[in-house]
């Protein structure tokens, strides 16, 4: 399904968020609080915008995706960005060997969560930080109506006008509806080798960031 929606996925993105997508990937890589030489691990990266934008202060940052179409687009316009094929219950990395990790819109596509982020814990240095950016719950139950109309409604006919997969689209808007509120979703971060489990909504809690501290 990546694959297919790869050739203009970013494009997608900005569009389908009227252009947020680019201040949530300046609070990811804020609330990872980088510094020159940090090592940090990008999950789920696509095509590696976000990739790019976490080697903004002079991490090393490294991008890993399932999928192979995603990938190829990323090299092609990023080809200086370092992305890499891997699963995110088994990366393919040692023990603490980054500084930091993340996972942006890409932790609810994968078959098992908790195991994901046990995964990520794995390869995080014990103190190391984990931001989860991803969709979650508006909190304001009159502006949760309307955007869910909106995503269950609208974003699929918008895709139409400019995905290369529409029908993609369908499966992500369903998986945003399913997905755990904010306090949930801390929860299973908690359980899974993380602690100083916070949570900061961006967009009125279309999205939200989780952050965390490896135990250790």
């Amino acid at each position: 399904m990546f694959d297919g929606v790869a050739a203009r996925y970013d494009l997608t993105n900005t569009v389908l968020s009227f252009g947020q997508d680019r201040s949530w990937r300046r609070a990811t890589r804020a609330a990872l609080g980088l510094g020159p030489g940090d090592r940090v691990l990008d999950v789920g990266a696509g095509t590696g915008v976000s990739t790019e934008e976490l080697s903004q202060p002079g991490a090393y940052a490294v991008g890993v995706d399932l999928s192979l179409g995603m990938l190829h687009a990323g090299k092609r316009s990023r080809p200086t960005v370092p992305l890499l094929a891997g699963d995110a219950l088994r990366l393919p990395f040692a023990d603490a060997s980054f500084d930091a990790v993340t996972i942006s819109f890409a932790l609810r596509n994968v078959s098992d969560t908790d195991a994901a982020l046990r995964e990520l814990a794995r390869v995080t240095r014990p103190g190391g930080r984990l931001v989860v950016c991803e969709f979650s719950t508006p909190v304001n139950p009159a502006f949760r109506t309307v955007y869910l109309s909106y995503l269950m409604r609208s974003l699929p006919a918008v895709a139409r006008t400019v995905a290369s997969n529409p029908e993609a689209y369908v499966y992500l808007a369903e998986s945003i509806r399913a997905w755990p509120d904010q306090p949930a979703l801390a929860g299973r971060i908690g359980a899974t080798g993380w602690e100083r489990v916070a949570w900061r909504n961006l967009t009125g809690g279309v999205v939200a960031l989780h952050r965390a501290t490896r135990r250790a």
